[in-house]
């Protein structure tokens, strides 16, 4: 079946959500990818920041069929082994009182911390307070809470109040939480905005206000957590720990996961019966995830994902080209920052060259391979990058002519 035929089905079975993606990929090897055709691509995307291993790789091929041959499913009514081991484990690398939640994805593991900060949130609290150009999912409870306005607005009202601030404006974030104020839901680095950090000492500023309202904290680290920037959390770097923890993405290496952890009071706030999913803690999901922790331990992950994030910055910042303005981000989880709106081009003539990147805004390019890239990998690309720039940089005038 070739791609176009792919993509011919695709169109005429599912709905329009996506559009048609232009590659219908069809094998994974580690960092490499292939299409319907047979082209062979780098993967620099990793899923958005989902493949931590790469593909096919061996400890997560056998967890998953292991699991899948000794039992798939049991739902929430039923205890499974492997659902215990990931939370005792993920509550190891956290350290301090915690107890998790699993979900499905990272839109539910919000849905879950809202629900949970309600449950716990004294008399009198009735708003929330969010950062614009946030993102943290597309449900309605999540969506309300997202400052993107032209992904959230055409689905509201949503039935509760957020407030919107800068992110990483402090002052700002001072003068909306107050006592009234129920939760402030942030990310360490914003990711859909394009990689964009937060200044040098926002987490310990939120965790400040917090503290002084008696206001939940619950950090989005999504896409940032499980090895990412080179830490398991992001929020260990800051040396920070909020009240809620949302995780998903790179948890599950390419298995459908999301986790909502909460400490102290948060811990056991939720009651017998006040949330709960079919799916959630699914034991081939946790088995998946188990893996992925493995492995990142056992193969050094967490300092090679350091080492390769301070090349690929390097080797970024070294390039003079026109439409490059510089880069920014953390670990393998980085941002090409263009002069203009150019990314869509410069992704699709990446990917002419057997390079899959992400144009996350009109002015970036989302860059998160899989935490296994090697640095002659990483070589290749930055080889190809400036040809890349350059038929860019064509395409644009072309149509602007």
């Amino acid at each position: 079946m070739t791609g176009s035929e792919l993509r011919e089905r695709f169109s005429a079975s599912l709905m329009p959500n996506y559009g048609v993606p232009p590659i219908a990929l069809t094998l994974g090897r580690g960092c490499e990818v292939y299409d319907a055709d047979g082209r062979q691509y780098l993967d620099l995307i990793a899923g958005i920041a989902v493949s931590s291993l790469g593909h096919g790789h061996p400890a997560l091929v056998k967890a998953v069929a292991h699991q899948a041959a000794t039992i798939a499913h049991t739902s929430n009514l039923f205890i499974n082994e492997r659902e215990i081991e990931l939370a005792e484990r993920l509550v190891s690398l956290l350290g301090g009182d915690a107890k998790v939640y699993f979900s499905n994805s990272g839109t539910e593991a919000n849905e879950a911390a809202l629900k949970l900060v309600k449950r716990a949130a004294g008399p009198g609290r009735h708003y929330f307070v969010a950062a614009g150009k946030g993102f943290h999912g597309r449900t309605s409870g999540s969506l309300a809470l997202t400052g993107k306005d032209s992904i959230r607005e055409p689905f509201g009202p949503f039935g509760m109040d957020v407030r919107f601030v800068p992110h990483g404006d402090l002052d700002a974030l001072r003068e909306a939480v107050d006592t009234g104020c129920t939760a402030v839901f942030v990310e360490p680095t914003q990711g859909e905005a394009g990689v964009v950090p937060a200044p040098e000492g926002y987490l310990a500023g939120v965790r400040e206000i917090c503290d002084a309202t008696g206001t939940a904290f619950v950090l989005d680290e999504i896409q940032s957590g499980i090895g990412r920037t080179g830490a398991w959390f992001a929020h260990q770097e800051a040396g920070v720990r909020p009240d809620v923890l949302t995780l998903a993405k790179g948890l599950g290496g390419g298995l459908p996961i999301g986790a909502c952890v909460g400490f102290g009071r948060y811990a056991d706030a939720f009651h017998k019966g006040d949330h709960g999913s079919t799916f959630g803690g699914n034991p081939i999901a946790c088995a998946a995830a188990l893996a992925v922790l493995d492995t990142i331990e056992k193969e050094g992950l967490l300092a090679h994902t350091a080492v390769m994030g301070d090349l690929l910055a390097e080797q970024l910042d070294a390039i003079d080209h026109p439409l490059l303005a510089g880069q920014r981000g953390s670990g393998l989880w980085r941002a090409l920052t263009l002069t203009g709106p150019h990314a869509a081009h410069v992704q699709e003539q990446a990917a002419v060259r057997g390079f899959l990147v992400n144009a996350v805004a009109p002015d970036a390019i989302r860059l998160a391979p899989p935490l296994v890239i090697t640095p002659e990998q990483i070589g290749v690309f930055i080889e190809a990058l400036p040809t890349i720039l350059d038929a860019a940089e064509a395409a644009t005038k072309e149509k602007q002519s």
